[in-house]
């Protein structure tokens, strides 16, 4: 299918503004982003005031849209795994790291998706929580239930000492959901509505949306309302320049 993006969409003119919040959906066009490729792997890294986990590329989305398909990493850190980290790796990282700042919070977020591997997230955030009471979020698809079969993924979560998690919906529909995402469960749209309503009951919970041609906002605003849970927008800007 080929796409053609709204004005909006367009390259800005002037600077870009390559904040690292902005660097999540926002392509560089300098020399400094391109050498990312010659850096080893990051499973720890950080973006302002958060410390990030960058535990898997395995992901059961294949957004068009995705940031790893057109870059290396953010910033000077390369998030291209050649092996998934162990418990014992993503540990011993983070103790290096957790009190060189004050964190905001610890973000399971990468070039994948955190919840394909429940069971690290699970042993990595119980050790965390005894070095830092800083609140752990997780960025996810919202399709634990479809890739953790008969697991009760929102209450090990909570038990666990997870604080928050952020759900990437990027469609009003089913239909714009396969169109957009193509997952790899054909149910997958439903069943993220229903871990967005497990996961509200048990966190501070928020719907983040990328602002592609294709959604509706402002259904999606709405669905985040029916739901009790907090609505984000993030900017789209096209790789292609």
């Amino acid at each position: 299918m080929k796409l053609s993006l709204p004005a909006r969409f367009a390259k800005p003119s002037g600077d870009v503004n390559n904040s690292p919040s902005n660097l999540i959906m926002r392509g560089q066009n300098n020399s400094d982003a391109m050498s990312q490729t010659h850096h080893a792997p990051s499973i720890v890294y950080w973006l302002g005031e958060k410390l990030c986990l960058n535990i898997t590329n395995r992901c059961s989305n294949n957004c068009y849209f995705c940031f790893k398909k057109y870059k290396d990493g953010i910033d000077q850190f390369n998030l291209k795994l050649v092996n998934e980290p162990t418990v014992a790796d993503l540990v011993s990282q983070i103790a290096v790291q957790i009190h060189k700042a004050q964190w905001r919070e610890i973000v399971f977020c990468g070039f994948g998706e955190p919840l394909t591997r429940l069971d690290t997230v699970l042993e990595v955030t119980k050790q965390v929580k005894l070095m830092s009471a800083t609140p752990i979020r997780i960025d996810t698809n919202g399709q634990a239930y479809l890739t953790n079969k008969d697991r009760n993924v929102v209450e090990e979560l909570k038990e666990a000492g997870v604080d928050k998690i952020s759900v990437s919906l990027n469609a009003h529909n089913k239909e714009t959901y396969n169109l957009a995402c193509k997952p790899s469960f054909e149910n997958a749209f439903d069943k993220v509505l229903e871990f967005i309503g497990k996961a509200s009951a048990c966190f501070d919970t928020e719907i983040t949306t990328v602002t592609i041609p294709e959604v509706n906002i402002s259904d999606i605003e709405e669905l985040a309302r029916s739901l009790g849970v907090k609505f984000r927008l993030r900017q789209y800007e096209q790789f292609f320049w």
